[in-house]
């Protein structure tokens, strides 16, 4: 049957795949149809541009061609009347006659000028008959001395005021003049702002050669026979403008002149400054203004985007249908038919499954016996073995409980519903906690595992601790596990990297070269300082409240695959199918960290080299807490360190400066004065004083000793001081406590030392060792004093009702509450509860579950509050006129829910309940709950 609907469920993808096929072809077809019928129409359209802007490019030309013939038979005019006629036929009066009743050939022209070949030898005779001095073109001073002059003589009354200047005074036009006389042709200067207007234009210049001078004549020949320049402005805006309005469709495109002798730097002759970025079609056309040394073009777009026409919309559309009717009608009998095929093929399988139905009937009847005797047998055994198989189940169900947890936080995330807490919490706490987690296991692997905090980061932070552990504990832990200890690779060899060759805490090389000893002392605070310089109360409350911490976690283990780096962070993958059998895990850890560390406000990345390690790095923003970490007994993750050591001086024996820098810093927060020693024969030296190697004043209580540092056949003076004191004869040696990395270097070396501590290294662990060697009396925290017996005398015959719609939670709770002799009684609904609590009732304290049908505990215990009420001032008033007094009734309500977030607990008391208790809780976590609320006028000290 299997394989049947297996090929039914095939039939239906292929035939999704032919579909969406026919699909991608239909819209493909007229895809192709629109754009081709698109590219017709631009064609169509750049077609009609060029035509009309070589049109336009011609009209201008032969204008500009016309304007400049005339200007040319003024100057053939001015060499055959004026040159060597005396007198001459031509004076200013006659020329700006002239000039003037002929101005209408030359409409483009806002003027016209003569101006004189002079050489300096006949600057004087010329000046004295002008009766005259020549002047410059801008100072208007007297022209300065040169070999040659070309003072205007004759002018047009719109350009009178040019009489007099010196036309070779002028850079530009000295070589505008040069430039004509030598080509012989009509030049052009640069474009400029025409005097009296706003438009642009240029001048044009001609040289005026004697009439004797032949056509074929060489440069040399024109530059002699020249007599004169004759020049004038022309409009260049004017010209275009008059010529655009006698065209038509003027209005449906745009021109632009432009003057690009220097093609980086072109200049708008005519037109708007710019163009539209977004039409597609541009015309270039060349303009020849006879000019060879400046070029000009004309450039023309379309004012607006050329129009879609319809049919490249109706035609593609109407296609796009008809092949949607043809597919439809394909579809519709291809579906028939297999409904029918599949019709068939059901009464085909009816009729087999009812001819088995007999046969099964007697199979059951043989078999039946024996699946009932094989799980009764299975419980039987159970009896011999149960305790074993309790641990099994109880190692399982935590470990398939965290895995859900991680599943559901990953789902939280994803759906934008995982909220953080903000409450206060002891951030070198937490880590010493999580170090604690992986003790035994580094330990085993006989490897460094250690934990270092800057000592400007505040010691109470605000933000949620249990999301900050979760992230740590991912990350160590997969540190943890890649590491091998002394031992690298299967093959069992060992580290062919000399022990302490790097200067890193292992000695080791590091996946991320910027953790060494350099970069590390970076980290170091200038100020030696005891632990009180962190304290929160000594904050300056002025900065900012906002805390960024960078956390760091280093291994030197296997190191990530090359080609697995770019997915280390995606859900449920792992670098190879090897990794779950060799380290286990599911490949979820990282994915919930990184997400986990972006609600904080940072980010988390890594560097791996294969072989030597990884370093993962993660940053979060936190806030400033100016409370302490403890006042809220019922949320601290740690207690208080205690301040018995503060004041001791120790001496540490380390050449590894970064690991010697972590041990000081566990020694600092105890309060204790450390000085570090690289080696055996500086640390005697600082403990006897010699030569000024002692910083302190008062000889040393304890010398803590690396066992890397520790030669027993070399070290002889500590080791007879040892013995010495054992036997009595050196008292005044001090306590010597050995660092080791594993049980096995505890159990060798503990008979020599007077403590050998394991690590990894913690503040608690450190406390208590060390109150253990020099008898410090350390008060002990009162709710921490004989809890086992404290908690059974307030339990004993207390009346617990515990609510809840689960059963199984309901067995466990109750079972967990009866050990210590409480009675309980079992509800499973918030409406029994309320029956079983109206004023007065015999209970003690009430376990309420917050989710349940029909009434939750928030609506319960609010009820409950309100008969609380009503019930008190019915008493109060009946007291009253007695003039007696009562207690009022008041029942502890605890919530047991699997939400532990803060809006869960602000609810929580909102609704009246006393606190609460997280689901799936061990028995300790309700014992401690209990003590809070119980009969709280029953103490343990009494």
């Amino acid at each position: 049957m299997g394989s049947k609907y297996g090929g039914a469920r095939k039939k239906r993808g292929w035939r999704g795949l032919v579909a969406a096929a026919y699909l991608v072809f239909a819209v493909a077809c007229s895809a192709v149809l629109h754009w081709h019928l698109r590219g017709e129409s631009l064609d169509r359209a750049e077609e009609r541009l060029i035509s009309m802007c070589e049109e336009r490019a011609r009209m201008l030309q032969e204008q500009f061609g016309v304007t400049v013939n005339h200007v040319h038979a003024l100057a053939i005019l001015i060499s055959t009347f004026h040159y060597e006629k005396q007198p001459s036929a031509i004076d200013q009066e006659t020329f700006a006659k002239y000039t003037g009743r002929t101005s209408f050939e030359r409409p483009l022209l806002n003027g016209v000028a003569y101006a004189q070949r002079l050489f300096h030898h006949e600057r004087e005779m010329f000046e004295s008959q002008q009766g005259w001095t020549m002047i410059t073109m801008k100072e208007r001073m007297p022209a300065p001395r040169q070999d040659e002059y070309a003072p205007v003589v004759f002018s047009q009354d719109t350009l009178k005021y040019l009489a007099k200047i010196d036309m070779m005074s002028g850079e530009p036009d000295r070589e505008n003049i040069l430039r004509a006389r030598t080509t012989g042709k009509a030049v052009l200067t640069n474009p400029f702002r025409l005097l009296g207007s706003t438009h642009l234009g240029v001048v044009l210049t001609f040289a005026v050669y004697r009439p004797d001078l032949p056509d074929d004549a060489s440069v040399e020949q024109r530059v002699e026979a020249t007599i004169g320049y004759l020049g004038g402005g022309l409009d260049v805006e004017s010209l275009v403008e008059n010529l655009l309005s006698k065209l038509a469709g003027n209005q449906d495109i745009v021109v632009n002149v432009y003057d690009v002798t220097n093609a980086s730097e072109a200049m708008v002759l005519y037109g708007p400054p710019s163009l539209d970025d977004h039409v597609p079609l541009l015309h270039v056309s060349m303009l020849d203004f006879g000019d060879p040394f400046r070029k000009h073009e004309m450039r023309c777009r379309y004012r607006e985007k050329p129009p879609l026409p319809w049919s490249a919309i109706t035609n593609p559309l109407g296609m796009f249908v008809i092949w949607m009717l043809l597919g439809y009608i394909i579809c519709a009998a291809w579906s028939r038919y297999e409904q029918v095929t599949e019709d068939c093929r059901k009464m085909e399988e009816l009729k087999t499954q009812a001819e088995a139905a007999d046969i099964a009937k007697s199979q059951f009847l043989a078999t039946v016996s024996h699946e009932i005797r094989t799980p009764m047998n299975g419980v039987l055994d159970l009896t011999m073995t149960q305790k074993d198989y309790a641990q099994t189940a109880q190692m399982c169900g935590r470990a398939l409980i965290t895995l859900i947890n991680d599943v559901l936080d990953r789902a939280k995330i994803e759906a934008g519903k995982l909220e953080l807490e903000a409450v206060p919490f002891d951030l070198r706490s937490l880590m010493d906690d999580v170090i604690s987690l992986f003790s035994s296991k580094s330990r085993e692997k006989c490897i460094e595992l250690a934990v270092f905090v800057c000592d400007d980061v505040p010691k109470v932070v605000l933000g949620d601790p249990w999301r900050f552990r979760q992230i740590l504990t991912n990350l160590v832990g997969n540190a943890v596990k890649a590491v091998h200890g002394t031992m690298n690779g299967k093959d069992g060899k060992v580290e062919s990297i000399a022990n302490g060759a790097f200067n890193t805490l292992s000695g080791y090389e590091a996946a991320d070269r910027r953790n060494n000893w350099q970069y590390f002392k970076l980290l170091l605070s200038d100020k030696e300082s005891l632990l009180d310089d962190l304290d929160g109360e000594t904050a300056n409350q002025t900065e900012s409240d906002r805390v960024t911490l960078a956390i760091s976690i280093e291994d030197t283990g296997v190191g990530i695959p090359l080609k697995a780096q770019d997915r280390v962070f995606t859900p449920f993958m792992q670098a190879d199918s090897s990794t779950s059998r060799n380290y286990g895990g599911t490949g979820i850890g990282l994915s919930i960290s990184k997400c986990l560390a972006e609600l904080m406000g940072g980010q988390i990345s890594f560097t791996s080299r294969p072989f030597i390690g990884s370093t993962f790095t993660f940053t979060s923003t936190l806030k400033r807490s100016y409370k302490d970490a403890s006042a809220d007994s019922s949320r601290s993750l740690s207690d208080a360190l205690p301040t018995a050591f503060k004041g001791m001086k120790a001496i540490l024996i380390d050449g590894r400066p970064v690991r010697s820098a972590v041990t000081r810093y566990h020694l600092k927060r105890l309060g204790i004065i450390v000085q570090v020693v690289s080696n055996m024969s500086a640390g005697l030296k600082a403990l006897s004083g010699q030569n000024g190697a002692t910083i302190f004043r008062e000889k040393a209580t304890m010398i803590f000793i690396e066992s890397d540092f520790w030669r027993p056949e070399t070290d002889v003076q500590l080791l007879n001081g040892l013995c010495g004191r054992k036997n009595g004869q050196l008292p005044d040696v001090p306590k010597v406590v050995l660092l080791v990395t594993s049980q096995a270097d505890k159990d060798k070396y503990g008979s020599i030392f007077d403590i050998v501590m394991c690590k990894p290294l913690r503040a608690s662990t450190i406390a208590s060792c060390i109150q253990q060697l020099l008898k410090v009396e350390v008060p002990e925290r009162k709710e921490n004093q004989n809890r086992p017996s404290f908690l059974r005398s307030l339990l004993v015959g207390k009346n617990i009702l515990v609510v809840d719609d689960n059963k199984v939670n309901l067995r466990v709770a109750a079972a967990a509450l009866k050990k210590y002799g409480a009675k309980v009684h079992c509800v499973e609904s918030g409406n029994d509860a309320i029956s079983l609590l109206q004023p007065p009732h015999s209970f003690d304290a009430c376990f309420m579950d917050v989710q349940m049908p029909e009434m939750d505990g928030f609506q319960a215990t609010r009820q409950i509050r309100q008969m609380e009420k009503k019930a008190n001032e019915e008493r109060k008033k009946k007291l009253a006129s007695e003039g007696s007094t009562f207690v009022e009734y008041h029942l502890p309500v605890l919530a047991m829910t699997a939400d532990v977030i803060q809006a869960t607990y602000d609810e929580c008391i909102k609704s009246g309940m006393d606190g609460y208790v997280s689901k799936p809780f061990d028995e300790e976590q309700l014992y401690l709950a209990v003590s809070r609320l119980v009969v709280g006028a029953t103490d343990p000290a009494d």
